[in-house]
């Protein structure tokens, strides 16, 4: 059995939910707990290997979810739980849809998630929601509505008492800031962000806000910087992203990495030898993450060093490149 079969059987037996596949029953906390922990899985999962395994397993997990709301007999209090539950399963299906490049089922997901907030009437939820349409939404290139979801989401997650949490959206906002070419606005932002974020952590914070380290606040003030022509700032940035992660969240170290190398190849002052030692770090990810958004970075890592393609080490890893995409029917 292949490293990526096991992972994505390993990862469905670990969310197969009670009672899947059978007529729905008498709902209580087993299955709301057992909706919980498929979130947990998802994220922990995700975060080391991709998105690719676990599309279809979260799949699955929210449809039984959906069947218990629609079909089970439970409290009134039990709904609300399983609803809030069933909301944040969403939010992670639809993360996984949007790192395999499916946007339209992400902000279709994210919606239903949104919706499920409202219902009932749960502002961490909402925030949650919010902030992961900003993300959609600079990611499709629209950064008005990037910026006007992640001050929903401020507005939304303001007494939730999770600082951290308002530095994440401060942080968005700035990414949506920077795509209109706003440098005020999006220092601004960014301080703001940074404000937040030396409050410290908090009870009140999610489980899943885990990945906002100081590494992933550094990699996002990077991506900004890069949006507002700043490559050199950009480059650094990344690099301490890439450092402060170590040894944890693989994905986000590969992505951050390849934003590096993209740096330095379109800077100002450009280096293309700097560019090519990253860029030849990126593919030492492949295959154990499996994310359409690392290809996609990988693509325009190949782009920006096109330009460079005299240099040897450049010329090296092209052909290196090349060479992986055609051995995986044109897919590195």
């Amino acid at each position: 059995m292949n490293r990526r079969s096991f992972l994505r059987d390993g990862v469905g037996v670990a969310l197969a939910l009670p009672a899947a596949g059978r007529s729905p029953g008498r709902i209580g906390v087993t299955e709301v707990r057992a909706v919980t922990a498929a979130v947990t899985t998802l994220y922990g999962h995700d975060h080391d290997h991709g998105s690719g395994p676990l599309r279809k397993a979260a799949a699955e997990a929210l449809h039984t979810a959906y069947s218990w709301l629609q079909a089970g007999t439970y409290t009134d209090r039990t709904g609300t739980r399983l609803r809030t539950a069933t909301g944040n399963l969403s939010i992670a299906a639809g993360w996984l849809s949007y790192d395999s490049g499916r946007p339209a089922d992400a902000h279709s997901l994210y919606g239903e998630a949104l919706a499920a907030a409202r219902i009932a009437d749960d502002r961490a939820l909402e925030a949650h929601a919010f902030g992961c349409l900003s993300l959609l939404a600079k990611a499709q290139g629209r950064p008005r509505e990037a910026v006007a979801n992640a001050q929903g989401a401020q507005a939304a997650a303001r007494h939730l008492g999770s600082p951290r949490l308002l530095a994440l959206f401060h942080a968005r906002e700035a990414g949506g800031w920077a795509l209109m070419g706003d440098r005020q606005a999006t220092d601004a932002a960014i301080v703001r962000a940074h404000h937040h974020y030396a409050a410290g952590p908090a009870d009140a914070d999610p489980g899943w806000l885990e990945f906002f380290t100081p590494a992933e606040l550094a990699g996002l003030e990077a991506l900004a910087r890069a949006d507002l022509g700043q490559h050199e700032r950009a480059a650094a940035g990344a690099e301490q992203a890439v450092l402060l992660h170590g040894s944890a969240f693989a994905r986000n170290r590969a992505l951050y990495t390849a934003d590096i190398a993209i740096q330095h190849a379109v800077g100002h002052r450009p280096e293309p030898e700097a560019a090519a030692e990253a860029a030849g770090r990126v593919l030492a990810f492949l295959p154990d993450v499996r994310s359409d958004r690392l290809l996609q970075s990988l693509h325009g890592v190949a782009g920006a060093l096109q330009r460079h393609a005299r240099v040897p080490a450049v010329a090296d890893w092209i052909e290196q490149y090349r060479t992986i995409t055609a051995t995986q029917g044109g897919r590195a």
